[in-house]
């Protein structure tokens, strides 16, 4: 007879073998991960900035390649490394100019559900959409992120490539280079996670027991370790595991951002206020340490919001009324497109076409494009920049 524990583990086996049947489910024929989106000419000038025409001269006179060759008629669209190259070309990057420093953002928050690891990877991808140079690191050791970016990582990711040989107490890498993986997304880079990462939890525990000072080397190590590699990039976003430890704890210091994702919901709102009195305690007691901590903003943002639900307006409200402006604006609608997007292990961005009606496809991208554009603004006015103004906005301005 099973005694219950031997059932957990039964379970959770059970669990991991059906994660990797989804995965190559959802990936095959090669059971790798692709990038199958496409931007129709329309799309790729109003991300560019620029006008349709000035894509097709270009194209005219070489200076990109032709256009690709149509289906009945019809363009297929140009592909994420297009369009890349079409930024390059027609001097439409958003990168950062050189002396701007990255923005390394943490995705934090204690509470469970609230959406923490869909943010993350939808942020990624939407950064990406719009030109940036993007690494993820998953700190953790639950791995949603990880999954999301099309690795299993109970069977493709061993503790190696994690940020364990970096953090551990006997530590086996100088710099975290080691760790960083392609994505398909020709601009987005990933550190991975899984299990075995927590493991650094408690070498770091029983260190601190012995003396702080480790656990004060640690943080700053995290810190400088990605300070290094953000020279390679323009946006960093850091999603920690979601409760007070001391992964999350060098997360938070190394961070130059904070992004508090939060449900519309009394119990999500009082963990919320709960996170941010700890935080508040905490970062005195590292400033005390002598562990410097500097956010550049720090905002939260209303996930999983849905509009025809009273309750959800009312506790919106009292967010509102709490937070002020620290509470950005546009909130993340509820939206069965990105469950079912999650339920193919994507983003709404990576979708080469609806899954639900046409309609709530467009409005979710609108929604998520507007959302987490309030983030990207934010980014920019900390370069000293605004967007950038289409040709269109710069013509009605002169007329």
């Amino acid at each position: 007879m099973h005694s219950d524990i031997e059932r957990i583990t039964e379970l959770a086996d059970a669990g991991e073998r059906m994660i990797e049947r989804l995965r190559r489910k959802a990936f095959l024929p090669e059971s790798r991960k692709g990038l199958h989106v496409r931007f129709g000419i329309a799309e790729a000038a109003q991300l560019l900035g620029c006008s349709t025409n000035r894509i097709r001269m270009a194209e005219d006179d070489g200076r990109l390649p032709p256009p690709p060759p149509s289906e009945n008629g019809r363009r297929p669209g140009y592909t994420v490394e297009e369009l890349l190259n079409m930024r390059q070309v027609l001097g439409a990057s958003p990168a950062r100019a050189p002396l701007d420093v990255p923005a390394i953002i943490a995705v934090q928050n204690f509470k469970g559900g609230v959406g923490k690891s869909t943010v993350t990877t939808h942020l990624a991808h939407y950064f990406a959409v719009q030109g940036y140079r993007v690494l993820v690191v998953d700190c953790d050791s639950q791995a949603t992120t990880t999954t999301l970016f099309g690795f299993n990582p109970h069977f493709n990711i061993t503790r190696e490539e994690t940020l364990y040989p970096y953090l551990s107490i006997d530590p086996t890498q100088a710099d975290l280079l080691y760790a960083v993986k392609k994505t398909p997304w020709p601009n987005v880079d990933l550190i991975p996670s899984n299990l075995e990462l927590f493991d650094v939890e408690y070498e770091l525990a029983a260190a601190g027991a012995d003396g702080g000072s480790i656990l004060a080397t640690r943080f700053r190590k995290l810190k400088a370790g990605l300070n290094d590699l953000a020279r390679d990039y323009d946006v960093v976003i850091l999603d920690p595991p979601p409760a007070l430890g001391t992964i999350s704890l060098a997360v938070m210091q190394a961070a130059n951002a904070l992004l508090v994702p939060l449900a519309a919901t009394t119990p999500d709102f009082c963990s919320t206020v709960q996170f941010l009195s700890m935080m508040d305690q905490v970062l005195h007691q590292l400033t005390e340490a002598g562990i410097d901590v500097q956010y550049d903003f720090v905002r939260l943002i209303c996930s999983k919001f849905d509009g025809n639900d009273p309750s959800h307006a009312m506790v919106r409200q009292i967010m509102e009324q709490a937070f002020g402006p620290a509470l950005l604006p546009v909130p993340i609608l509820e939206s069965a497109e990105i469950s079912h997007a999650a339920m193919r292990m994507m983003t709404i961005y990576e979708l080469d076409r609806p899954i639900g009606t046409a309609r709530t496809h467009k409005r979710c991208k609108a929604n998520l494009d507007e959302a987490l554009g309030q983030v990207e603004a934010l980014v920019r006015r900390n370069w000293g920049r605004v967007a950038p103004a289409s040709e269109e906005d710069v013509v009605n301005e002169a007329a």
